[in-house]
């Protein structure tokens, strides 16, 4: 029998409980309260965690994640840790410097918000003498060089796909954007990573991951999209092999240029992780509109100054049919939805649907108010990114000015979703942003920058973002624990209770007892998963 007890500060329990000690034994929660009661219960010769003063609590779990993405990116030209045109340059050329035998030059991590428009252009990266793929931060559009359109073949005479948008100059001729759908017809041609390179990528995202105190996520995209390959083969093997630490749900891609013809795939591809202890693929993951600043956000009145009310990449018509079939089969739905109309048509496609599938929908920028009620009485979660709910360059320069008035305050509606009585799950979308749970919760507390944010010099990246909307950290942290391992229907964890096993993170600081506004400065200590130290500071 081995047992750990975790003594000396507070643990976090559920509906907002504190405990001062807990008790693991042998992977499982045995016990949880006074440290005299829990105490006496350890064995003799048990080890002891101090937790000096910090927080236990269950260990997080991501709703809306791509790590094995995340991972290839960081192993490419990563531009997520810098910003600005210049900054950008000077790390494409010493990446390019570095590489001379290779063949493309591909990454990502650039923010619209660093350039006018939200545009850059293929004339400042033709300095490269290789083709150039970067995709941007929010993976809703990448960044081409001259030499990448010319090996794929786009002209002023290429014809924006369905699902996309070709970027152009005044004189039609291709700019160096490539938007959503669009993205594919260079990201396809760069070099496939081998199998081991995605092996890598999910192991070194993981140990990053564990270092937030993630023990567990939903990949949102288990499937070939923007030019990325399939990660179900990854998935599998790394769980049959106890690569896979982590528990994990993937959610399937549904390709949406196919319709029903593409489920009998689905259901063969979830029982290909069958059997496997920390990998299912019982989720499918439809996304129904792009993003607000690139005008892909599919909105019920025109966008301000430029018109148009976006894309539904599924046709609406038919969506309906298709979720009520994937939930006949038991499969998980969960929709990326931006704007209110993707919103509105994702609730309408949950009428009559069996809630005990634990259906979901991520993002949930622009909530028109009147379908606010529909989650909690349809049981749809709401998957929160909270994160992005700041005042950033990227929200008051490409999105408010384009929404409007009325629709801006209509984002992020966090406390009426509560007030609804919705149910939360959370997540990052890492790469996109950030992983740290504790940043979002940061921000779904103040609804500001963290402090520690590369953004956070921004002018009004410390007036709160519609506070009226802000959370309180219990009800956060809950979303990032119960709600997320709840929504991937892993229900012995989440919850620090007798008999659940033992996912768990240590805090070095107890959030609770500090100042809200620095629940950023807050760090993981610790992360155990099922009782086993994956990761210490």
């Amino acid at each position: 029998m081995s047992d750990t007890l975790f003594r000396g500060g507070r643990a976090f329990l559920a509906g907002g409980a504190f405990a001062e000690a807990v008790l693991v034994r042998d992977g499982r929660i045995a016990a949880a309260g006074s440290e005299a009661d829990v105490a006496r219960l350890a064995a003799h010769g048990h080890e002891t965690v101090d937790l000096d003063g910090g927080l236990l609590t269950p260990g997080f779990t991501d709703a809306h994640i791509h790590p094995v993405q995340a991972g290839l990116e960081r192993a490419k030209c990563d531009l997520s840790g810098v910003y600005g045109l210049p900054e950008y340059l000077e790390r494409i050329a010493a990446y390019a410097k570095a590489r001379p035998g290779h063949e493309w030059i591909d990454g990502g991590g650039w923010d619209m918000a660093a350039f006018p428009g939200g545009l850059p252009h293929r004339s400042q990266i033709d300095f490269v003498d290789r083709p150039v793929y970067l995709i941007q931060r929010d993976h809703h559009a990448a960044w081409v060089n001259t030499r990448a359109l010319e090996i794929a073949g786009i002209t002023r005479d290429t014809p924006d796909p369905a699902d996309g948008r070709i970027e152009r100059d005044a004189d039609g001729t291709p700019s160096g954007v490539l938007h959503e759908g669009a993205m594919d017809l260079v990201g396809l041609l760069t070099p496939r990573p081998a199998a081991r390179d995605l092996s890598d990528a999910l192991v070194d995202a993981q140990a990053h991951l564990f270092s937030r105190g993630i023990t567990g996520w939903q990949d949102a995209i288990v499937g070939s999209y923007a030019g990325s390959d399939d990660q179900l083969p990854t998935y599998v093997a790394a769980a049959a092999s106890g690569a896979l630490k982590a528990r994990v749900v993937g959610a399937l891609w549904w390709d949406r240029t196919r319709g029903a013809e593409q489920i009998p795939e689905l259901l063969e591809r979830r029982r290909s992780a069958e059997g496997l202890e920390r990998f299912r693929a019982t989720s499918v993951k439809i996304m129904q509109d792009g993003i607000a600043e690139n005008f892909t956000a599919a909105v019920i009145e025109p966008y301000c100054r430029c018109g148009g009310t976006g894309l539904s990449y599924v046709d609406p018509a038919l969506l309906k049919d298709y979720v009520a079939e994937l939930d006949r089969h038991g499969f998980q739905v969960h929709f990326h939805a931006i704007g209110e109309r993707a919103v509105r048509e994702a609730l309408d496609s949950f009428e009559g649907t069996d809630p005990a599938n634990r259906h979901h929908i991520a993002h949930l920028q622009i909530i028109e108010p009147s379908d606010v009620p529909r989650f909690a009485a349809l049981g749809v979660t709401a998957n929160l990114q909270p994160l992005w709910a700041t005042h950033h360059a990227q929200m008051d320069e490409l999105t408010i000015p384009f929404l409007g008035e009325e629709r801006s305050a209509w984002q992020y509606p966090f406390a009426d979703l509560l007030r609804a009585g919705t149910r939360f799950c959370a997540g990052s979308d890492w790469p996109v942003s950030n992983p740290d749970p504790i940043q979002g919760m940061h921000v779904a507390v103040n609804r500001t920058e963290p402090g520690g944010s590369v953004h956070a010099g921004y002018p009004t990246a410390q007036t709160p973002f519609l506070p009226g909307q802000s959370l309180d950290l219990a009800t956060a942290l809950t979303a990032y624990t119960a709600g997320s391992a709840w929504i991937n229907h892993d229900d012995d964890a989440g919850t620090i209770a007798p008999g659940n096993r033992a996912d768990l993170v240590v805090l070095d600081r107890d959030p609770f007892t500090e100042p809200q506004a620095d629940i950023w400065r807050t760090e993981v200590a610790m992360t155990f998963v099922g009782g086993e130290q994956v990761y210490k500071r």
